[in-house]
């Protein structure tokens, strides 16, 4: 719109330079024949009104203003004298709108960062308030009110005061990882009919999985003899001393003796809740996860097969599989170095079939 009133007032300025030479007697005719003419336009129009852009009602109230009223209306316009003031406000709002913008005063917008970094804050420690989160804010060299914080809060949905003191049960549980261990039985039946139950434990911390053993008679004599050489293992890898929570379900297939077993070795046996699966999330997980991808996907034969089947997984969960929370690593692998753009480009990949093509593991080429 501004560019097209510029060019308008120019045009009109060079129209006027062209009056210059003429007569008060040619100017007098020229205006009659314009004032007739606009007489024979209105009189077309009947009660149409004209379209005037608004470049067009710009130029008209930048002209026109310095008149009187009863100058306007004593020249028979095509809109009323109070129309030619109105469009004069409304370009005088318009201009100090621009200047307001340009020259902006009063309170600033907070930083997106800074508003990253108050909800980072407050979803990252439950216990404190915003008054806390402004403190935090001031050590970092961060200069914002304490009003401005609890309004972020406020606006996200997040509860300002430091009664935000509820920690769920899954920060619990990653808060914790180094010390939980976590146990379940996976049912399954083979192709004979025959129900077979799996026993498995796995830490959080790093994700390791150990199947513990395979049998259809799940007999309190063979579970507790399972936890022991659980127990066994975690000492002869060094994690016994680490473990102080065992997380396990109220299956009657548990004996109270490995409550006691484990209380020996210093491990707190933790029950969930009655039909509660997500407080025991992680061994959830790898449960539905090796439904997913073995005992699915293969047809069991017998006890033998299932053994073997699960001592391939284990080792391909173990050594080979990624894991997000472990930023792609495996459980006992580290995850390698990224390769160059001129290794990547003679790069040969051989891959290796488990299980009968059950499970692929791609590692480069020798």
């Amino acid at each position: 719109m501004l560019v097209r009133f510029v060019y308008l007032a120019v045009a009109q300025a060079f129209a006027a330079l062209r009056l210059l030479p003429m007569t008060d007697r040619e100017r007098d005719v020229e205006i009659l024949a314009l004032r007739h003419q606009i007489a024979v336009l209105q009189r077309q129009l009947g009660d149409q009104r004209p379209r005037l852009r608004s470049e067009d009602r710009a130029f008209f109230a930048a002209l026109l203003v310095p008149l009187s009223r009863v100058t306007l209306r004593r020249l028979r316009l095509l809109v009323s004298p109070d129309t030619v003031l109105r469009w004069h406000r409304d370009l005088i709002t318009r201009r100090h709108a621009r200047a307001s913008r340009h020259g902006r005063t009063g309170r600033p917008r907070t930083v997106a960062s800074i508003r990253r970094l108050v909800l980072r804050l407050a979803a990252e420690n439950p216990t404190w308030g915003y008054r806390r989160i402004h403190g935090e804010l001031a050590l970092l060299g961060i200069k914002i009110a304490s009003s401005t914080v609890w309004e972020i809060l406020k606006t996200a949905g997040v509860e300002p005061s430091p009664q935000r003191t509820t920690v769920t049960w899954a920060a619990f549980l990653r808060s914790q990882a180094e010390a939980l261990l976590a146990m379940d039985f996976i049912e399954t039946v083979t192709l004979t009919g025959q129900r077979q139950y799996i026993l498995a434990a796995i830490h959080h911390a790093g994700i390791r999985i150990r199947v513990l053993g395979v049998t259809a008679h799940p007999t309190h004599v063979w579970v507790t003899q399972a936890v022991r050489n659980l127990l066994m293992d975690l000492e002869d890898t060094g994690s016994l001393t680490r473990v102080k929570f065992l997380i396990r379900d109220r299956d009657g297939k548990y004996p109270a003796l490995i409550d006691e077993i484990l209380a020996d070795a210093g491990i707190t046996t933790v029950l969930t809740g009655v039909r509660t699966p997500r407080m025991n999330s992680i061994m959830e997980r790898w449960v539905k996860t090796l439904r997913v991808e073995l005992l699915d996907r293969m047809l069991i034969w017998n006890q033998t097969h299932l053994r073997h089947a699960l001592r391939e997984y284990q080792r391909h969960y173990n050594l080979h599989r990624t894991h997000r929370s472990l930023a792609a690593a495996a459980p006992l692998r580290a995850r390698p170095e990224a390769l160059d753009a001129e290794r990547i480009g003679r790069l040969t990949v051989r891959r290796q079939d488990r299980l009968g093509g059950v499970l692929h593991e791609y590692r480069p080429a020798a």
